[in-house]
């Protein structure tokens, strides 16, 4: 298959490396106990390498699509050897992403027709939201852009003062009020700052409540509609943020967002620090949801585009 012949920035690719460093160290152990002793990918060694996906966090449904394609592989190939087995998930994961429109992006980009361009986090606490937003606006920044972020999270005091942070750190502009104040009021307030200032980008904060569904889909139906009163069809992109160290967690949050608001794109943090980066492949194939960026460090710079080619590559270096 022609999937990788491509040339990554070396820089960006050995972090990616590094980050997956975990997930794959763990995969490839439990691999080569599965393949010990066979010569060929008989129902054994399938059976083997489904529990191992399983465990890998990749989810039991994408499990089931990769094995599907392993067996068709086989059935055209009957001594298909264990030693080609490493080769042959990376050519099948791959095809698997490629069937989804996600992660092909290789820069931090936006629609040029979009004047701010207005993405909307979500999250529950604890995943990485307010850092994703100060690592992406620091991003988008060194892009070229202007952006202008939001602090619409006003149920917890922490959450204003960490972007407020953030905002400092990478000399942006912020717009805040104070803890309690109706989330909706910020939003609209920062767009109207975006627009005087003529704007790039505008990413806003919103809380990471997720004990009661309908008062989440309540909250951020009224942030969208009082966005819209200053930016006719914000917000273009709602941004779910999922920890990736949370495995099988991080589908259900996943299931829960997506069933209160429209979510449009995904960014999963934390890989570097946990052996379930396969859940990046599940995630990207279950919800049909392009996976646009992920945190591989805890560096400034550690938040990357997600290029699926790249990160099964990196996966099954």
């Amino acid at each position: 298959m022609s999937f990788f012949k491509r040339i990554f920035s070396s820089e960006k690719k050995e972090t990616l490396d590094k980050g997956l460093e975990k997930s794959k160290t763990t995969f490839f152990s439990k691999l080569t106990k599965a393949v010990a002793g066979k010569s060929n990918v008989d129902d054994e060694v399938l059976d083997n390498l489904e529990e191992i996906l399983v465990s890998s966090d990749v989810g039991v449904n994408t499990t089931l699509k990769i094995i599907k394609r392993i067996e068709d592989r086989v059935a055209k190939d009957k001594y298909l050897g264990t030693d080609e087995l490493n080769a042959i998930l990376r050519e099948e994961i791959a095809g698997l992403l490629a069937e989804n429109n996600t992660g092909n992006e290789t820069d931090f980009i936006i629609p040029n027709e979009k004047k701010p361009y207005v993405i909307m986090v979500v999250g529950v606490n604890g995943v990485g939201k307010t850092t994703t937003i100060g690592k992406l606006a620091n991003q988008f920044k060194k892009s070229g852009y202007n952006v202008v972020l939001g602090a619409a999270d006003t149920f917890r005091a922490a959450a204003i003062d960490q972007l407020q942070i953030w905002a400092d750190r990478v000399n942006i502009p912020i717009v805040r009020q104070q803890m309690g104040s109706d989330p909706a009021s910020v939003a609209f307030d920062t767009l109207q700052s975006a627009v005087a200032q003529n704007a790039d980008i505008v990413i806003i904060d919103t809380a990471g409540r997720l004990h009661n569904k309908v008062n989440l889909m309540n909250e951020l139906g009224k942030v969208k509609r009082v966005m819209q009163k200053v930016v006719g069809d914000a917000p273009h992109d709602v941004m779910l943020v999922l920890d990736g160290s949370t495995g099988q967690n991080a589908f259900e949050q996943a299931k829960q967002f997506t069933a209160a608001t429209e979510v449009t794109s995904l960014a999963v943090t934390k890989l570097d620090g946990t052996a379930k980066g396969g859940v990046v492949i599940g995630i990207s194939d279950q919800f049909k949801i392009p996976v646009k960026y992920i945190g591989v460090g805890e560096g400034i710079d550690d938040l990357q585009v997600f290029n699926k080619f790249e990160f099964v590559d990196s996966f099954f270096k």
